[in-house]
């Protein structure tokens, strides 16, 4: 996707898409955004660009949202606002204390996403 066809989306999601537990997620989310208002960028992709380092792409889920980048759970509640479905669940999660809880749980996910990745493959 060019940066043009970017620029046009309320959301940029960058993801990796080399990931199984990535992949499925992105897939459901490209099902919920009927309007088409999320850009999806596989990072996996070495010609993908990004803002930010690539390794550190990989690492942690990365959206921008008017121009700001986020991640982690703040990127979640971001992605989830984008789609109508889920707007609220996006709206609740800009509350600070679940917020703080949403990324906690992230952190711990990413302690045992590899081994997720492993049953997956």
């Amino acid at each position: 996707m060019d940066s043009a066809q970017l620029s046009e989306r309320s959301l940029t999601v960058w993801y990796d898409g080399a990931c199984p537990l990535c992949s499925r997620e992105i897939a459901a989310i490209r099902r919920l955004d009927r309007q088409g208002v999320i850009a999806f960028v596989d990072i996996a992709d070495c010609a993908a660009a990004c803002p930010i380092d690539r390794e550190a792409a990989l690492a942690r889920f990365h959206v921008q949202e008017g121009g700001e980048v986020l991640s982690g759970a703040a990127a979640f509640a971001a992605m989830w606002r984008a789609i109508p479905a889920l707007r609220w669940l996006g709206l609740l999660a800009r509350w600070r204390p679940l917020e703080i809880v949403l990324e906690r749980c992230y952190r711990s996910f990413l302690v045992i996403r590899p081994a997720l990745q492993r049953l997956l493959k």
